[in-house]
């Protein structure tokens, strides 16, 4: 048995497994739309609480998608983080036109603090609802987003609620890049597993996440996380280490939004948490490099490389990983525009590893929206992002 063939067995093998793992999973995962609006004659409170640092280009839009919430008892917690445009004078108008929005100011970040991580966990000790939904000053919420969300909280007595949202930033090597990223994700985080008590497997999401105000307290909120770049996961982490109960929905018609306008920008954007994904380890890197080459550029070069049965396994393998890239594409909305991207994507993905672990050690941190976070700062406050089996 030569090597080669030895090789795409195995990358054959790995593929197929991946790729049904990821397809029973999908199926698995429940829908936003198959909830109905909240209905009971008793409406929890709900404070929607938005950390926002020059968002000037789109938190006016999202803001009055916020403020048109079909949903009862609630209010909107904006947070302007040191912000050096116009998103002040911006929410100053917002607030004094819409009583539902608190407009709250951090001129200062406190050491050992993120950002982000601060400003959602000063918004969250300012809120006076039952209930807190984190989101960001770039998402889009459908007007029966919350009230749906509250049914299934209620109804199912959930702690933690998250919703997958749908991208819908333009271009084909773009929505290429953010298809490969989401599909890596739910491999490993397993979203549709969140819900299950015994299931190691938990999940956050930024743009909604919806979490009980005395859970949040419980766990000690976002200070137990404040260094950590990768927060919606984490969140999601530590209220299911704390053995509370979560579930994440797809929230595709709900939940929108354009998550980078270029694919510069988005390489650009990542060199803050994809070094943190891998908890700062190099040699967690490079097995993350080796899996992405063996199972997606390899099988490319075999087909040419190869002869025999090889080839043909390795063609398969990448038969089923295209096909597998087109159904995700259509599901999402994207038609087939992006599928020759897809063997591009992964050299991007390599070069976005390599460079943000490169840069993140020659700096010795990391910066982020003009902030400088020491790397043995980060470390500190870095719990291991892995499965895990959840406490009860």
């Amino acid at each position: 048995m030569s090597f080669l063939f030895f090789l795409a067995v195995i990358t054959f093998i790995m593929t197929m497994l991946y790729t049904i793992e990821v397809a029973l999973g999908l199926r698995r995962l429940r829908n936003l739309n198959d909830i109905r609006p909240f209905s009971g004659p008793s409406r929890p409170r709900v404070s929607i609480i938005v950390p926002a640092c020059n968002e000037e280009e789109t938190i006016e839009t999202a803001m009055l998608s916020l403020v048109q919430q079909d949903y009862g008892p609630f209010e909107i917690v904006v947070i302007n983080d040191r912000s050096t445009d116009r998103t002040g004078a911006i929410l100053e108008k917002l607030a004094a036109q819409y009583p539902r929005i608190r407009l709250l100011e951090v001129t200062e970040l406190p050491p050992g603090w993120l950002g982000k991580n601060h400003a959602l966990h000063y918004g969250a000790r300012a809120a006076g609802g039952d209930y807190l939904l984190f989101t960001d000053a770039d998402v889009l919420l459908e007007k029966t987003t919350v009230a749906r969300a509250m049914t299934i909280m209620v109804a199912e007595r959930l702690d933690h609620l998250s919703l997958i949202f749908k991208n819908i930033a333009a271009g084909s090597l773009l929505n290429a890049m953010i298809q490969d990223a989401g599909a890596a994700l739910f491999f490993l985080f397993k979203p549709w597993a969140a819900r299950n008590p015994r299931s190691r497997y938990f999940m956050g999401v930024g743009a909604f996440n919806l979490v009980k105000k005395d859970v949040y307290r419980r766990i000690g909120g976002h200070e137990s996380i404040r260094m950590h770049p990768i927060d919606d996961i984490m969140l999601g982490k530590v209220i299911k280490q704390h053995g509370f109960r979560q579930d994440c929905l797809a929230g595709y018609d709900f939940v929108t939004v354009r998550w980078y306008e270029t694919a510069g920008m988005m390489i650009d954007g990542l060199m803050k948490n994809v070094f943190a994904l891998y908890n700062f380890r190099v040699t967690w890197v490079l097995a993350g490099i080796v899996i992405i080459f063996v199972m997606t550029i390899f099988p490319v070069w075999g087909v040419f490389l190869a002869d025999g049965y090889a080839r043909l396994l390795f063609l398969a393998t990448v038969m089923v990983r295209g096909i597998a890239f087109v159904r995700g594409s259509v599901m999402l909305g994207n038609g087939i525009r992006s599928f020759p991207w897809s063997l591009v994507t992964p050299y991007i993905n390599i070069f976005i590893m390599i460079k943000a672990t490169v840069t993140t050690l020659k700096n010795k941190g990391i910066d982020w929206r003009g902030t400088y976070y020491p790397l043995a700062q980060l470390r500190n406050n870095m719990p291991i992002l892995q499965p895990f089996a959840a406490r009860k």
